[in-house]
């Protein structure tokens, strides 16, 4: 498997769907890109039915992504919110969400509870104190290729420059990767793009405040991972509805709206863990 340092390094655009569940993960992969994002603000909406205002637990995010960890080979990029607490809870919530599988674990400067990066309302901690969380997490992790995300989410709070200037001291304390989230104008992308050093991640939310630049721009701006959030999760509620509208209407929806049954068996495995069954099976009487 390849890791996020290795393919980050590679000098190319990753763009990166994101997930909040296995079978979301299992299509991801099958599609063919090269790494997928736990999406907390998915599994906040898909597992609890909430909007991402901070209701999702730490040991609900460590099972999700270990139950995601199983079903696919590519890297994960986690979500971990705030972190969960201080720095020494930032430790625990490092140590655990790469014992999960976690190829890296994404920690903004929200307080708590947090709310989703394109949502009004938001406010963020100190400098300060973020660097302190940032310097725990990468004291707690025990492998190298594990990468250290640190988000801020202050452009909407304090304005573009002292976001900037956030993410930069970030970076200074040992960040392997950026993330400044919502800016709102082509123009303050490329700002980030220009000022901000080291990798960085560019997040865009269908329905949210950045606009939906082509891969090719984001790329030649420098941009190491162009993050699709939530677009499986929207597109998913989608085609529910429309298949589910059609039978409300008398209709059975027709095989255009729906993936076959030899669709769905396949993107689960069936034919491997048939393998296993017969493998583990043994005639009736034997020991």
């Amino acid at each position: 498997m390849s890791t996020l340092r290795t393919l980050i390094g590679s000098g190319r655009l990753l763009v990166v769907p994101g997930a909040a569940n296995a079978l979301t993960a299992r299509v991801i992969e099958d599609c063919g890109f090269e790494s997928v994002y736990v999406t907390g603000a998915g599994l906040a909406n898909t597992h609890l039915g909430v909007p991402d205002i901070g209701l999702l637990t730490f040991s609900e995010l460590v099972a999700h992504v270990a139950a995601i960890r199983e079903a696919v080979s590519v890297p994960l990029i986690v979500d971990a919110d705030t972190g969960f607490g201080n720095p020494i809870n930032v430790r625990r919530t490092v140590r655990d969400l790469e014992r999960a599988g976690a190829g890296a674990i994404q920690i903004e400067d929200q307080t708590f509870p947090k709310r989703c990066g394109h949502f009004a309302g938001k406010t963020v901690i100190p400098t300060e104190e973020m660097i302190t969380k940032i310097r725990a997490a990468v004291d707690a992790r025990r492998d190298d290729d594990t990468l250290i995300v640190a988000r801020t989410d202050a452009r909407a709070v304090a304005g573009l420059g002292e976001a900037c200037a956030r993410a930069n001291a970030y970076r200074d304390a040992g960040a392997d990767v950026v993330f400044l989230e919502a800016p709102r104008t082509e123009a303050e992308i490329e700002t980030v793009a220009a000022e901000v050093r080291g990798p960085q991640i560019i997040n865009l939310v269908h329905g949210g405040v950045t606009p939906m630049l082509p891969e090719r721009r984001l790329s030649e701006l420098g941009f190491a991972i162009a993050l699709h959030a939530n677009l499986p999760l929207l597109a998913g509620i989608k085609g529910i509805q429309d298949a589910l509208n059609t039978l409300r209407a008398g209709t059975a929806p027709g095989e255009a709206q729906l993936a076959s049954w030899a669709e769905r068996q396949r993107l689960v495995r069936r034919a491997e863990f048939e393998e296993l069954e017969a493998r583990y099976t043994t005639q009736e009487g034997t020991s």
